[in-house]
């Protein structure tokens, strides 16, 4: 047995609250996203850094404190560090400043003594070094099994001026909260700014930070926009606090007074937590990075203000800078010391609010790789190139969250599409969203029938059944567009049908009674209309309904029905596969685990062996194209893939993630295959940042899940149906591990 104090264990070397500082704070960050994402397997610990006059008052993961400025106290947990089993790898956060010596270089001595694998994060990188300072950075990286900077340029810095190899450097960007995209007239009125044209900074606050420049560029704006308000955010720096006071803020402070502008500038000289930063920067139309270091490497105030959404950035010429706000994501001005370059940047953004948005808009997307969960899942893989901690699949998932779609669900049903994590109601509704819905909330129903939370899955079921109910004609088919531009170019569909029959068949296994009753009867409606479905897949969607249908029917026509459908998949194979294509069609498109689900479930219920071997057979083809290097690669929709043509890579969506999973869930039922459910859990591990992009698909913040992967970015918007084909794959692995008590398929740590 493997006990909690003997799982593998990352120890971070660094400044750590209560000590005040950027460092001590990404550090705390990151180290609660690793725990967040990998614990129990998993767990960080901390060596944290102590002033000779300071000491703090810990919380449990720091194990050891060094004294800054003792340079045996270095060599001294080095020697105790070593002894420590349980800690496979140390990464050391580096900043010039924290540690002691000469550019510090009292951490060389740690690092020569020390016995376990090192991974050192740079947070500084200066261009041109003089000798002394390049000597320190070539033997810490000697040292170091790897190398984390936050920035591209970074690597080149380190390679051209300090010869090191590229080889052993990696770029993950500083990591950000996760904060929904939110427009901000809607925090405004959170923040009693209504009417207010807002522009933030925040930070700890120190001279250098160039605000006095921002605070003078602000007259000739005030004239045109007289509703102007520029709010600085952040305490004085303690380590300047302790040298000159609030001497600095309160040379700004009468700046201000002297130009008259009290009533446009407000300090906010008090503690904030991180959520009442975010909304203050939220609420910003403008936010502006005024430091006047143009060597800084990286800033975790910048990338944060990226991601806190809904305004445009405007940036002094920092190297950083200029990487971070590239290609259309902000403004970078010319000058650190001249106010008239903030003035006409703000004053350009103001008069063009097209322009703002589209930057924001490029800026929130382009952050989303930064997100604190993603940059885990990035440590997470450096490190395991170092010394193997874990697997990178996890089977740790995020709770089941229901907020989004209940947002998204009003009186008619769930509405299409939205604006970032906004329902957009003007999409209007389709069939096959709240077919799909209703799977998802009378499973989710079950799952959870003695907790509050199914009253929530319920009275969704019902709204959705109402839809699918409405829309039933009297030749059994159903209308699928309501309410939108396509209600009447396109008012059926026989996918849609076809997912209708699925979602009425799987509610007919309801525990409501009126859920079960009504199902029924509309599905019995709907027969007649099953033979006019000619697609593959409309006739896989039926296969399901009706076969969980049949489970308590034992209906003879359903029966019969479940045959000719699955005769028809089978007789499309055997015409269309060949030694090298073992699929139904010439081609494959979207949802294609649908169809050797779909003849799973067929064989389950008529024990017929060639919709079993035809299952088996398509499902590993399916495998083998779409799982590349352990990473699930679904066929991208620009383009898809022609036999004998090339394979169209991007957009993934998640759709075809979900199917993915949920066929390789059917064959576990049938088969009992350990290796099926293990597939399964790859494949949802796409939705949780193992895709090439290495981001979350999922967002934890609004339960909702982002429309698209593309070959760059992320596509934002969270709409009905990738929010419930996450739902729906998360939602049946639950069910399968509670019915079928199946234990973590997780390699055990003690073999690592």
């Amino acid at each position: 047995m493997l006990f909690a104090s003997d799982r593998p264990k990352i120890c971070f070397f660094s400044n750590y609250p209560p000590k005040e500082c950027g460092i001590a704070t990404f550090t705390k960050s990151l180290s609660t996203a690793m725990d967040k994402r990998f614990n129990p397997k998993l767990k960080s610990r901390v060596i944290a850094i102590n002033e000779d006059e300071n000491f703090y008052n810990y919380n449990k993961r720091v194990i050891l404190e060094v004294n800054k400025n003792d340079i045996e106290s270095y060599i001294e947990i080095a020697k105790d560090l070593n002894k420590k089993d349980e800690i496979k790898i140390v990464c050391v956060q580096h900043e010039f400043g924290i540690f002691g010596g000469d550019y510090g270089n009292y951490i060389i001595p740690f690092l020569e003594a020390v016995e376990k694998p090192v991974v050192v994060t740079f947070h500084s990188v200066l261009p041109t070094p003089d000798e002394k300072r390049r000597r320190v950075v070539q033997a810490i990286a000697k040292r170091a099994a790897a190398i984390i900077v936050m920035a591209n340029s970074a690597v080149e810095i380190l390679n051209r001026d300090y010869g090191i190899e590229k080889n052993k450097i990696e770029m993950i960007h500083h990591g950000i909260p996760n904060v929904p995209y939110q427009n901000p007239e809607n925090v405004k009125k959170r923040l009693k700014l209504e009417g207010k044209t807002v522009i933030s900074t925040f930070g700890l606050m120190s001279r250098g930070k160039g605000i006095e420049y921002m605070i003078q560029a602000l007259p000739p704006l005030i004239e045109k926009y007289p509703n102007l308000l520029y709010i600085v955010i952040g305490e004085t720096h303690p380590t300047v606090r302790r040298h000159e006071g609030e001497k600095y803020r309160n040379e700004l402070i009468s700046l201000v007074k002297k130009l008259r502008l009290n009533n446009h500038v407000k300090f906010y000289n008090k503690y904030l937590s991180s959520d009442e930063i975010a909304e203050h920067v939220a609420a910003s139309d403008i936010y502006v990075v005024t430091n006047l270091e143009k060597t800084q490497i990286t800033s975790g105030t910048l990338v944060e203000a990226m991601g806190y959404g809904g305004k445009a950035i405007i940036a002094t010429p920092s190297i950083y800078a200029k990487e971070m706000l590239d290609d259309g994501r902000g403004i970078v001005i010319e000058e650190t010391h001249n106010p008239e370059y903030f003035t006409k940047a703000i004053d350009y953004l103001l008069s063009n609010p097209e322009v703002r948005a589209e930057m924001s808009r490029h800026a929130y997307s382009y952050s989303r790789q930064a997100t604190w969960s993603n940059v885990a899942l990035q440590h997470l893989r450096i490190f395991n190139k170092v010394v193997q901690l874990r697997e990178e699949t996890t089977e740790k998932f995020p709770k089941i969250k229901l907020n989004h779609i209940a947002n998204m669900t009003d009186g008619v049903g769930m509405v299409q599409f939205c604006k970032h994590s906004t329902p957009d109601k003007s999409s209007g509704y389709t069939l096959d969203d709240n077919a799909s819905a209703l799977i998802l909330s009378v499973l989710h129903n079950s799952l959870y029938e003695k907790e509050k939370v199914s009253e929530i899955s319920a009275k969704l079921a019902k709204t959705y059944l109402n839809f699918i109910e409405k829309g039933q004609e009297s030749n059994g088919n159903i209308k699928n567009h309501h309410l939108n531009e396509e209600e009447k170019t396109i008012p059926y569909s026989d996918d849609s049908f076809s997912r209708a029959i699925w979602a009425l068949g799987f509610a007919t296994q309801s525990k409501n009674r009126l859920i079960k009753e009504r199902s029924e009867k509309i599905l019995l409606r709907s027969l007649d209309y099953v033979r006019n479905i000619k697609s593959p897949r409309g006739k896989a969607f039926i296969i399901s309904g009706l076969s969980e249908y049949y489970k308590t029917s034992k209906n003879e026509e359903i029966f019969k029905t479940i045959q000719t459908l699955a005769n028809n998949l089978v007789d499309l194979y055997e015409h269309e596969s060949s030694e090298n294509w073992h699929w139904f069609e010439p081609y494959l498109t979207y949802c294609n685990g649908k169809i050797p689900e779909a003849l799973f479930e067929a064989y389950e219920v008529t024990k017929n062996q060639k919709y079993l071997d035809v299952a088996n057979k398509t499902l590993e083809f399916l495998a083998n194209l779409l799982f590349i290097n352990e990473e699930l690669s679904p066929i991208g929709q620009n383009g898809w893939y022609k036999r004998n043509g090339d394979r169209a890579f991007f957009d993934q969506q998640p759709l075809d993630a979900s199917s993915i999973v949920q066929a390789f869930l059917s064959a576990y039922k049938i088969e009992k295959e350990k290796e099926y459910y293990k597939r399964a859990i790859l494949a949802f591990n796409w939705f949780l940042g193992k895709n090439h992009l290495k981001q979350m698909m999922y967002d934890e913040t609004t339960g909702g899940c982002f429309d698209g992967l593309g070959k760059h970015s992320v596509n934002l918007n969270q709409g009905a149906e990738s929010t419930i084909s996450y739902l729906l794959a998360r939602v049946m692995l639950e069910d399968i591990k509670k019915n079928y008590k199946i234990k973590s398929t997780s390699t055990p740590q003690s073999q690592i």
